[in-house]
This record gives structure tokens, sequence and C-alpha cells, in this order.
């Protein structure tokens, strides 16, 4: 075996993808310290931040993917794709990967067709319980495919798929412990319950529209709020942080101590969301986005509630069903403590290193 193998690693557009993406390549180089890694993704999205910050290089693509309408950036696409699948072949003809991986996003369409063009291994890691396009036609030609949810046979070839789960933080682990440390952490009253609400790192609107609109009805029940707005949206909601129980924030830079100190949860149902709320098990209500693609946030959803393991509510149903649903979630201690059960059923804790295990079987 090299002790100095190389790897190409390609996905972004989203958190979803790239969160992801860098947790694979940490625990490469765990393995393999003296691996080289190169990120490729698409040029104007957030991998181009967020990998070197992670201690990464990265190469961009101009790729987009395809709206649902009639726009300049369809017809661009084309052009687009040609210029993607040519610099995608340099790079690989100039770094010479022995594996390349593809978490998702269009760039990692190209980089993947390419590179499966040359022969090189080929592994998708996919992170919904519905594959996006991209990936459903890569799959024909890839040497793996890690799932993250049961029964995707419909979607890609049988032989070549493992259920890995999805890559998440390794210091969800041990979340139960840190309860104390947490309470102190947000300066929170150890005796009230805490709502803890995550809009994912942009924020999402329906969600925020549903807090600002129900916050004094969530305190009179005698909770804290932990309410994670979103970037976008912080000055619009942060002066909701001046309500005693309530703190408004931007971004969460400690979600191990954010999810230990929550007795329940509200927030969408992107794959690592979903993921890492399976390894906590915590009481949770999903809102889906209904405005991502395939309509993947309300699949992996149901993924959970067919397994009894959260509650979904959908956009269009918040303003009759909210208070509702909450109210009883809030006072069934059974209800919360069998839901808690089932959704920890669901987690999947080693899938990083299993990823990991599949990607170096495949260097030659």
């Amino acid at each position: 075996m090299k002790e100095n193998p190389k790897f190409i690693i390609s996905g972004g557009g989203t958190g979803g993808h790239i969160y992801p993406a860098i947790a694979i390549a940490n625990e490469l180089k765990a393995r393999f310290p003296k691996a080289d890694i190169l990120f490729v993704g698409a040029s104007d999205k957030m991998e181009m931040q967020k990998v070197p910050q992670a201690g990464y290089p990265i190469k961009g693509l101009w790729i987009a993917g395809i709206q649902r309408k009639l726009t300049l950036q369809n017809a661009m696409f084309p052009l687009k794709l040609i210029s993607s699948l040519a610099k995608s072949f340099r790079i690989i003809k100039s770094f010479k990967p022995d594996v390349v991986i593809g978490t998702g996003g269009f760039a990692s369409g190209a980089v993947l067709k390419v590179a499966s063009m040359m022969g090189i291994p080929t592994v998708i890691q996919e992170q919904n319980s519905y594959p996006g396009i991209t990936n459903k036609l890569l799959s024909k030609k890839a040497n793996k495919i890690c799932v993250a949810y049961e029964n995707l046979e419909r979607f890609f070839p049988k032989e070549n798929m493992i259920l890995t789960g999805n890559p998440v933080r390794q210091d969800l682990l041990s979340v139960a412990e840190k309860k104390a440390e947490a309470l102190d952490y947000f300066k929170l009253d150890t005796s009230k319950k805490t709502l803890l609400v995550l809009g994912g790192s942009l924020g999402a609107r329906r969600v925020n529209q549903l807090i600002a609109k129900e916050i004094d009805w969530l305190l009179g029940q005698g909770i804290q709020v932990i309410w994670q707005c979103g970037k976008l949206y912080f000055d619009e909601y942060k002066h909701f942080g001046e309500k005693e129980g309530v703190q408004v924030l931007s971004f969460i830079d400690r979600m191990d101590l954010v999810y230990a100190s929550a007795d329940f949860v509200i927030s969408r149902s992107g794959a690592s969301s979903v993921s890492e709320l399976c390894l906590v098990g915590k009481p949770v209500v999903f809102i889906p986005s209904p405005n991502v693609a395939e309509d993947h946030q309300t699949k992996n959803a149901q993924a959970i509630v067919d397994k009894h393991g959260a509650i979904l509510l959908k956009e269009k149903e918040l303003d009759d069903q909210f208070e509702i649903v909450f109210e009883v979630l809030l006072n069934d201690k059974g209800k919360q403590e069998s839901l808690s059960e089932n959704i920890k059923m669901l987690a999947l804790p080693n899938a990083t290193q299993q990823i990991a295990d599949e990607i170096i079987k495949l260097i030659k």
C-alpha cells in the first residue's frame, strides 16, 4: 500500500455536500499523513472559502446547475459543462489521483465523469434518501456508492452500493455527557426545558417567520429558546434576543454543546442535519424546505417519520398545526422518550471510517 496516495474529492454548492467531503478528507489524512488531497468545486460557491479554511487546496470549475425555468443560465449550461469537463481532464491528468470521490453537486458530476472515462476508480457518497440527477447518472460507472438510507436499489446498482450513513462531526458522539457544560456555556436556566431551532448556516425564512410569530407563545409554555436564524436573517431577528429566555444566533460554533443543551429541536431536514439528529437522539420536529431539488428534504424527514423517529410539519401546515403539535410533544413524556429512542436506532456513527475503508480498497 502506498504511503502517499493521492485523492481528488469533489462536492459542493451547499454545506450538505461540503462538510461530508471535508470529514472524508480528514479521515483519509489521519490514516495517510503523507496523502495528497485536492478538492475540486464550483468556482463561485461556498466551497471555495470553506475548503481552504479546513486546510486543503481547491480548484474551481465554471459550472452551475440547470434552473427549472428558461434563463440565460440554462442557455450557458452546455458551454459550462464542456468547459468543466475539459478542466477536469487537465486537473486529473496532472494530479494523477488514485481514487476520485464525489459527495454531490454539479462540480462533482464533471470530475467523476472524466475520472471514470480515464479508468480511475470513483466513489460516490450519496447523502439523501432520494438521489439527485447527477449521482443517478454517475452511479452506473462508479466502483462504490456509499449511501445513508436503506432501499436505494431502485436508483443505484445494488452490487456496488453499501449502507454507511453520512459523515458527521465526531464530537457529537459524546453529547450526552456534556449537558452540564452546555447549560453553563449558553448560560441557560437549569430549571427550564430548552428548545433549539436550526435554520441552516444561511437560515430558513419560513422557520424564522414561524418562531417570530410564536415566540411569546413558546415562552408562555415555560421553555427557553436558542434560535439559530442564519446569517442572512440575523439583522432582522436579533432584537428578539432582548426577550428573557431567548438567544438569537447567526451561526453556532459549538454544535456539540448546543445539541447537548437541547430538550427539543426544530430543524430543516437536509441530509447532514438528519444524520446529526439521529446521532444526538433528541425529540425533533422537521420542517422540510420545499425549495430543494426533487423535494429531498421532505423525503429525508419522511424516512425518519416512517420509523417513528420524528414529527414532520410541512410549511403549509405551520399556521394551523404548529401550536397543537408542539404542545402535545411538550406535555407527553412518553412520546418524547419513544421519539428519542427510535431516531437513535437509525444513527450510523461510524460512517466516515467505513467510507474511508471503501476508498482505500480501491487504491491500486
